[in-house]
């Protein structure tokens, strides 16, 4: 039997271990889900709302404590993670004041007689499926507009992050969310394939790699299940002719190392007009250089520790195959000696077709840099990629960026911004990026039942 296990990436010492769940565990576990369903489906709106404000009071209440968790398991600098436990909130709060609205019935203005509506409704138990990069915001996206609707959740977690696993089930409990509603499972990949294919949970969500998403995509399907995969991203980050150099190149450190630069959504590929090249390289290597690794804990450290050293590998390998195959080193490249799962910024130019780092997903605080000769040959180079998650475009000219975000083949694009998550926009991609989104109403909707309500002798304006 596996386990869970905290590993501090500072150090590397093992924290805490938790082992997954038995066969029988498990079958209990989809029973508690399936039984709080069919309470928690006809609770009172108004006492949904009250759970889901309180979640978000807990998290700023305990801020300061759900963060250190957070710096522990994965590394994330301290200050970061205080801002993802106010995302977090945020996200409960949005829900407690919209679902009223989300879930109210919809007139439909029909050619018939009678009165036509659509009730959303919920389906059912979920099975979660999350990562370790957001520990609590990738689960708050999913489960906060579910525990709105009235579904149940059950969570599988990351194998790094299970203290983070146990800490929103507690807060969850804490904020009065009637017991089985949302449920935290220490399982294995194939307790995973197998929760999917049983009868009783009807959908499955889940956010990350590729692989995991093909294997996840493909027993739902076979089992006829509601899915929505958020995998990964190789954003494009596009500097026109004509863009303020200043504001896009301060821009792009922050979006290529922020969170370690293990985002999906992080800017990953810098795709530059050749008139602004050199001004830009300049400023975006110097401002790389600025964010040296230091120790998470510390208010002042912007740039932490990779989350394993099993990520670091990974992204060295990606490195070290593109220099080896002629790719020019602007900053860093080198991996450090000593303890630490520690990745040093490092910009690579001179990237081609033939070197991994072209096409697949660099996760964590490397860059590469494109120089271009023209819009169109930004456009088409952005969309060579099998990723589509997000992207961005600097320009002056409205007229350019609107015809970039139009052509761009992404779930979503920033104009003379980075990429950064709200409650009130929708997430996701297209392409190897996954499909389905989360947030705003649309992830709302994602796992509701849209029920046609049709009365031929239904009066108009009285719901049928």
């Amino acid at each position: 039997m596996g386990v869970y296990t905290t590993i501090d990436p500072v150090t590397g010492d093992q924290i805490a271990q938790y082992p997954e769940i038995s066969d029988a565990e498990l079958d209990d576990l989809i029973g508690r889900s399936t039984a709080a369903y069919r309470s928690w489906r006809t609770t009172p709106l108004e006492q949904r709302r009250t759970v889901l404000t309180r979640a978000a009071e807990i998290h700023r209440e305990q801020a300061d404590e759900l963060a250190k968790i957070l710096t522990l398991e994965m590394g994330k600098p301290i200050a970061q993670a205080k801002g993802e436990v106010a995302l977090v909130a945020s996200i409960y709060q949005f829900y407690a004041d919209h679902v009223e609205e989300y879930i109210a019935d919809e007139p439909l203005d029909i050619t018939g007689s009678g009165t036509a509506v659509v009730r959303t409704e919920p389906i059912g138990p979920l099975v979660g499926v999350m990562p370790w990069n957001f520990p609590y915001y990738q689960v708050a996206r999913f489960a906060a507009p579910n525990i709105a609707l009235g579904n149940t959740i059950i969570l599988k977690h990351a194998r790094n992050c299970p203290q983070s696993a146990l800490a929103i089930e507690r807060v969850l409990a804490e904020a009065g969310l009637p017991a089985g509603v949302y449920l935290n499972a220490f399982i294995s990949s194939a307790h995973v394939a197998n929760t999917v294919a049983d009868p009783r949970v009807q959908g499955v969500s889940l956010t990350g790699s590729e692989k995991a998403g093909s294997a996840v995509g493909e027993v739902a399907g076979r089992h006829m299940k509601k899915c929505v995969l958020e995998l990964g991203g190789s954003d494009p980050f596009l500097v026109l002719d004509d863009a303020d150099v200043d504001a896009a190149a301060a821009a792009a450190v922050v979006g290529r190392l922020g969170n370690g630069g293990q985002a999906c959504t992080a800017s990953k590929r810098f795709l530059v007009d050749e008139r602004v090249y050199e001004e830009f390289v300049g400023k975006f290597v110097d401002g790389m250089a600025g964010w040296q690794p230091g120790d998470p804990t510390s208010p002042d450290t912007k740039l932490g520790p990779l989350a394993s050293n099993a990520g670091v590998e990974e992204l060295d390998e990606l490195v070290q195959d593109a220099i080896s195959r002629g790719a020019e080193v602007l900053l860093g490249g080198n991996r450090p000696e000593g303890a630490g799962a520690y990745y040093p910024p490092t910009v690579l130019a001179g990237v081609t077709r033939d070197m991994r780092a072209f096409s697949e997903e660099l996760f964590g605080p490397v860059a590469v840099v494109h120089c271009v000769g023209s819009m169109d040959e930004a456009i088409d180079l952005a969309n060579d990629s099998p990723f589509g998650l997000s992207s961005s475009v600097f320009t002056s000219d409205p007229d350019k960026a609107d015809r970039v975000a139009e052509e761009l083949e992404t779930g979503m694009v920033w104009i003379n911004g980075t990429s950064k998550s709200s409650p009130d926009l929708p997430f996701g991609g297209v392409k190897g990026s996954g499909f389905g989104r989360e947030l705003a109403k649309f992830g709302f909707n994602e796992f509701a039942n849209k029920k046609l309500i049709r009365n031929p002798q239904g009066k108009k304006g009285i719901p049928a």
